[in-house]
């Protein structure tokens, strides 16, 4: 008999808002995503000083995984096997064209280093993973959408296959200003069906 794995918690990052379950958990109108993930990254507390290095994107997945990941109250001294499996469809390419423009300007050539530092899909897997002590498989998929059925057969595959204890899913998009992310937790117990039909719903609410 196939083993049933259940979506523990859910968190959405969007117009302005973040919802953590369906509820809503911070709103705040502000000009632009970097004053609104500053401010919901103060509200909540979060003290990480990498955070301001980070690029948008990474900034985005760094501040949804600890919304979900804090709910789950995880003992901070002791290392998690929680997976990650992330997707968007445009990569760092928002970062990449700053840096495309930092070099395309010959009367102003000065390409910066540190447009590369903490950027790039690995390094928001990379600093979620230290700031929670996540030691497991982690990916980062490029789709054209976002594919909840490849999301539903990969996390599967890697708790049947015993690779995780739980995985850390979603689409986490930031291009040019458009961003949305959408963050789930999977494990065996929780109370809403691990299933692309029901990943599919949550990420549309």
């Amino acid at each position: 008999m196939d083993q049933n794995y259940y979506i523990q918690s859910y968190a959405h990052i969007k117009n302005g808002s973040i919802y953590l379950n369906g509820e809503i958990i911070f709103n705040e109108t502000h000009d632009g995503f970097s004053n609104f993930i500053k401010a919901a990254y103060k509200s909540f507390g979060t003290q990480y000083p990498k955070f301001f290095k980070m690029d948008n994107l990474s900034k985005l997945a760094f501040l949804g995984a600890d919304v979900l990941l804090n709910e789950q109250q995880l003992d901070s001294e002791t290392e998690h096997n929680i997976a990650i499996v992330f997707s968007n469809k445009a990569s760092s390419l928002d970062t990449d064209r700053r840096h495309q423009d930092s070099i395309s300007d010959v009367e102003d050539y000065f390409p910066s280093p540190a447009v590369f530092v903490y950027t790039l899909p690995n390094i928001c897997i990379g600093e979620i993973s230290i700031r929670h002590k996540l030691f497991s498989e982690n990916s980062f998929f490029i789709f054209d959408h976002f594919n909840a059925d490849y999301l539903s057969s990969y996390t599967r595959s890697l708790l049947e296959t015993k690779k995780a204890e739980s995985v850390l899913c979603g689409w986490v998009e930031y291009d040019n200003g458009s961003y949305e992310a959408f963050l789930y937790l999977v494990g065996e117990k929780g109370r809403i069906q691990h299933s692309k039909e029901e990943i599919l719903r949550l990420y549309t609410l």
